[in-house]
């Protein structure tokens, strides 16, 4: 059963705790906001405050990738809600990449409807102050890879997760050692279908693209490619050659029409089962050496090297990145790296560790990289589980240059515009703040609709997809969701997209 970690009732009280488990020196809190509503600019934009809101797919597009309506509601409510920088949500290059039936597809046909996405977004931050001469609007380009839902797309063979990636569910078939790889052929031409995606989002409006390299998806697993022959795999240099070339595409199409901006792993982990007697996540069987992560020790992958991570950083600097998102884990494999929970969502795993332990991680690994390239914008992960006092975490990350930006992902779902609120009232509304009970990853994972795929948003806070989520587990409508409430039995893992 599962508990609830986070039960403070006074900053003093959460600072008492991150002092008790001994990370009080990664988990600070300011008194005040005030550092995180500081200007900061990139790339000679001058964005009004320090916070972003986080790629947050909606699994809300059409058939066909354009954006729908709750795709639209969703992004004006960004766009209202006071962050500078809003960093637009996993967008597939082509349509065999696609996590779920409803991801976002951006191709030359559809610039239209995402320059209307684009409009809309930048009218919604208009009307609520009056201008948009401070808003960073982006996408992350993606290929979904071993995680696309019409077939996996595997850059490199990993015994820890082939067997966790389905072929066909229906019939227990998942990846072998004769399942074949995405060809270099393939992979030279999704460089330039990222550069096309590339041109698309100039010219849309865009203000930057993310090439992303986290969470699992072809480029991140390239990263960690090291068993791979040919040369997209071994050795360093050319388990970074999509980056490099993919980066020197994309600007050799746009030339400085956009940002460049990426989303990057610095900390894969291991992969997480339940154990059986108690249902808290423990490691489950990996390899040693384990050569197919990026960021990990491979004598002792439950722990960091952060030697590649930090090279890749130098290296894309070098190609003209100016934005940096850290990002930890692999969602699929040990969701509790990458967004700290106290739910599980169904069918998972209870939590290893404290919430606030992977907090301190975050910030930890974040500050690591800021404090190596200080000139970088570095954008920071895991204040969602901090409710009302993520701001003051924030403010004091980037007084201490730990960050620059602090980015808010499921805690946008809940509370769009919790930075309008840091600036106006100076503190958070504990009554709208994500409660990190992993219904929106649920709505993810439910597909017994019409449509392949349920959209997915916050279930306690917004009634609309309280609404979705008792219909995804056959309860009546019309009220909102008992949080407590069980959750649907997750899918296998390769079959859904569980950013949220």
């Amino acid at each position: 059963m599962w508990k609830r970690w986070f039960s403070y009732k006074s900053l003093d009280a959460l600072r008492a705790d991150a002092a008790a488990l001994g990370v009080d020196g990664d988990v600070e809190f300011d008194d005040t906001p005030d550092a995180a509503l500081e200007r900061v600019t990139i790339a000679g934009r001058t964005l009004s405050n320090r916070l972003a809101i986080h790629p947050m797919e909606g699994c809300d597009g059409t058939a066909d990738g354009e954006p729908g309506e709750l795709t639209l509601r969703r992004w004006r409510r960004f766009g209202a809600g006071g962050a500078a920088l809003i960093w637009g949500e996993a967008t597939a290059v082509l349509p065999e990449g696609r996590a779920n039936p409803r991801q976002l597809l951006l191709t030359p046909e559809r610039i239209g409807v995402y320059a209307r996405l684009v409009r809309e977004t930048r009218a919604a931050h208009r009307e609520a102050f009056g201008h948009d001469r401070d808003l960073l609007v982006g996408l992350q380009l993606t290929h979904s890879g071993r995680y696309s839902h019409a077939r996996p797309v595997i850059a490199a063979h990993n015994p820890a997760l082939d067997a966790r990636t389905f072929v066909d569910r229906a019939h227990g078939i998942t990846v072998d050692a004769a399942y074949p790889l995405i060809s270099d052929a393939d992979i030279e031409r999704l460089e330039d279908a990222y550069a096309r995606a590339a041109r698309c989002a100039a010219e849309a409006g865009f203000d930057f693209i993310d090439v992303k390299h986290c969470h699992g998806y072809l480029p991140h697993e390239l990263l960690g490619a090291r068993s791979r022959p040919g040369p997209y795999g071994g050795s360093f240099e050319n388990r970074t050659r999509f980056a490099r070339n993919t980066l020197a595409k994309i600007r050799a199409e746009v030339g400085g029409a956009l940002l460049l901006a990426a989303r990057v792993n610095v900390f894969d982990g291991v992969p997480y089962v339940a154990d059986p007697a108690t249902g808290i996540g423990v490691p489950g069987p990996f390899p040693v050496p384990y050569i197919h992560a990026f960021g990990v020790n491979p004598d002792d992958p439950l722990h960091e090297d952060l030697d590649e991570p930090l090279a890749f950083a130098r290296l894309l600097a070098v190609e003209g990145v100016e934005l940096l998102n850290v990002s930890l884990g692999i969602p699929y494999i040990n969701p509790h790296l990458g967004r700290p929970f106290d739910r599980p969502s169904g069918g998972s795993y209870l939590p290893p560790e404290h919430p606030l332990l992977g907090v301190a991680r975050h910030f930890r690994l974040t500050a690591a990289v800021q404090r190596t390239f200080p000139d970088l914008a570095v954008v920071g992960t895991g204040y969602s589980w901090l409710q009302r006092w993520l701001v003051h975490a924030a403010a004091a990350n980037i007084r201490k240059g730990a960050v620059t930006i602090a980015g808010v992902g499921r805690g946008a779902l809940a509370y769009p515009d919790f930075a309008r609120d840091a600036r106006e009232k100076g503190v958070l509304d504990s009554k709208r703040v994500c409660l990190a009970v992993s219904f929106c990853t649920d709505l993810m994972r439910a597909k017994n609709n019409e449509a392949g795929q349920y959209p997915t948003g916050c279930v306690p806070r917004d009634a609309m997809y309280a609404d979705l989520y008792a219909e995804s587990i056959g309860r009546p409508t019309g009220a909102q969701s008992d949080k407590n409430a069980p959750a649907p039995e997750a899918p296998a893992l390769g079959t859904q997209e569980p950013d949220a």
